[in-house]
């Protein structure tokens, strides 16, 4: 007969099951699905996300949980504490719903990717416009405290608030807009270079070796091509990447890859004793975020690591970089310019395309913006912000998957993660003095190892807050971050202002 715990694990097990065959469906979607299999694959994920959340919000569930809660065991305890909060977000909304939302995000990204193809925003829109409804019933659902942006957002990072998010991203917008301001009155590097033809696979193979370099495992793992970069991860043994290639710019495939890789890599690490429970993920989309944007920018755009690999890239490309000096090269992938395109912003502008993305989706699910009137609204915000205004929707308000993927209030945890990455990496310095060397070695052990006891190994034992104040014995603040970019940036441009501190999140 199966004790408590271990019955509660293999009926929450049967549910991971069922997440881990829609997300592989869903993956198939993204990257080699012919797109003649659209309507049935939605109709097939609708099927498998309305089974799991049966399964979840079923009585014999709670029972099997009441009677685990007994159990002397630090880690039972956990599984129960995070499967209750589950079952009571997933009992308040209704299986309907969850079908409808499912069915709904398979069909707009289709119609996205046509959008994208086509430019035209009005093929998107109307899949757009009944995502958002759906979102507002399932704020209904679920309850907020003050408006209904909360409880989204705390779906992907929980405990967080919409105030709290737009106090941090004021006082971050008044700490970054004088720095742009400042930048844009200098010389700019060149980079021209950047923008030579490079073979699309030997872009996919050079960051291949740098990410495997890195400590993602592709025994557990691959590397495909995808409309939009994502990773994603069916168990911790089968955690896989996807990125995009501009033959015309190796940032893009380059610091989009490395990018994912900082996600796989926080998968892979999750301690092996929660795979098919809920604990085996990230515990936060905020703390994921500080994984891939720590390996993008503190590691990947570092000084250190390119006196290791720019030799390398240099064998692997002569025609086009053999005859480029390093730092020139460190220049221009740190070159501070509005961009249309947010992931391939630099580090300062990059959270203020964020911040229009919260400001726009708040507005949209708020009816104070109608779904019409959105391409319009973003091109003023980008023009405002960035003082760019897209040509086109494809560089607009197309760019991004994740209205297409119903998901509302999850933009804010980028850059709520560039600050944890930020606050992290402060810590890690102090930690491991020598991080740089060995960076400039191309030895990640290391600082792989802090991350995976400081935070990956926890998965959801631990809330992202508990882990910030447990590694750096403070929780979320602005300051490592705003000094970090004022230390690197101050190091490339002149009469920089000096940072100051944003509130603590």
């Amino acid at each position: 007969m199966e004790t408590p715990d271990a019955a509660l694990r293999t009926y929450l097990g049967r549910i991971a099951d069922l997440n881990a065959a829609a997300a592989t469906l869903e993956w198939d979607q993204e990257t080699y699905m012919p797109p003649g299999g659209q309507a049935a694959r939605a109709q097939q994920l609708s099927t498998l996300r309305a089974m799991a959340h049966d399964l979840l919000t079923d009585h014999a569930l709670v029972e099997l949980l009441d009677t685990a809660a007994s159990a002397d065991d630090p880690l039972t305890a956990d599984l129960v504490r995070v499967t209750q909060r589950d079952v009571e977000k997933a009992r308040q909304v209704p299986t309907t719903l969850v079908q409808e939302m499912a069915q709904g995000s398979a069909e707009a990204k289709e119609a996205w990717r046509k959008a994208r193809e086509t430019d035209t925003f009005a093929t998107f829109a109307p899949h757009l416009q009944r995502l958002l409804d759906l979102n507002r019933q399932k704020a209904e659902a679920l309850g907020y405290p003050d408006e209904p942006y909360d409880a989204l957002l705390d779906i992907y990072e929980p405990g967080m608030t919409t105030a709290t998010v737009a106090d941090v991203f004021t006082s971050l917008r008044a700490a970054l807009v004088p720095t742009v301001e400042a930048i844009a009155d200098q010389p700019t590097p060149d980079d021209a270079f950047l923008h030579q033809p490079l073979s699309e696979d030997a872009q996919l193979a050079f960051g291949r070796t740098v990410v495997e370099d890195l400590g993602y495992d592709f025994s557990r793992g691959r590397l495909d091509l995808s409309t939009h970069p994502f990773s994603t991860a069916f168990s911790i043994g089968d955690v896989r990447l996807t990125t995009r290639v501009a033959e015309d710019f190796f940032p893009t495939s380059f610091f989009g890859t490395v990018h994912e890789a900082g996600h796989g890599m926080y998968e892979q690490g999750i301690d092996e004793a929660l795979d098919r429970t809920p604990l085996a993920d990230g515990t936060s989309l905020g703390m994921h975020e500080s994984q891939s944007r720590l390996w993008e920018n503190h590691v990947g755009r570092s000084r250190a690591f390119w006196s290791h690999y720019f030799p390398v890239l240099q064998q692997r490309f002569p025609d086009a970089l053999g005859g480029t000096a390093r730092d020139a090269f460190y220049r221009a992938i740190n070159k501070v310019e509005p961009s249309l395109i947010r992931v391939e912003a630099d580090e300062v502008t990059y959270p203020l395309h964020v911040m229009l993305r919260f400001e726009l989706e708040h507005a949209l699910l708020n009816e104070t913006l109608a779904v019409a009137d959105l391409p319009e609204a973003w091109n003023a915000g980008m023009e405002d912000y960035l003082g760019r205004r897209p040509p086109t929707d494809r560089e607009g308000v197309l760019q991004d998957i994740h209205w297409a993927l119903g998901a509302i209030g999850y933009f804010p945890t980028y850059a709520l993660g560039t600050l944890m990455a930020a606050q992290l990496f402060q810590q890690i310095e102090h930690d491991l003095p020598d991080v740089e060397a060995h960076i400039a070695n191309g030895d990640f052990a290391p600082l792989l190892e802090w991350l995976r006891t400081k935070i990956h190994r926890w998965g959801r034992r631990r809330t992202a807050q508990e882990l910030l104040e447990d590694a750096t014995g403070a929780g979320l603040h602005a300051a490592p971050f705003l000094h970090y970019i004022h230390a690197k940036y101050g190091a490339l441009y002149d009469d920089l202002p000096a940072p100051e501190a944003a509130p603590a999140a």
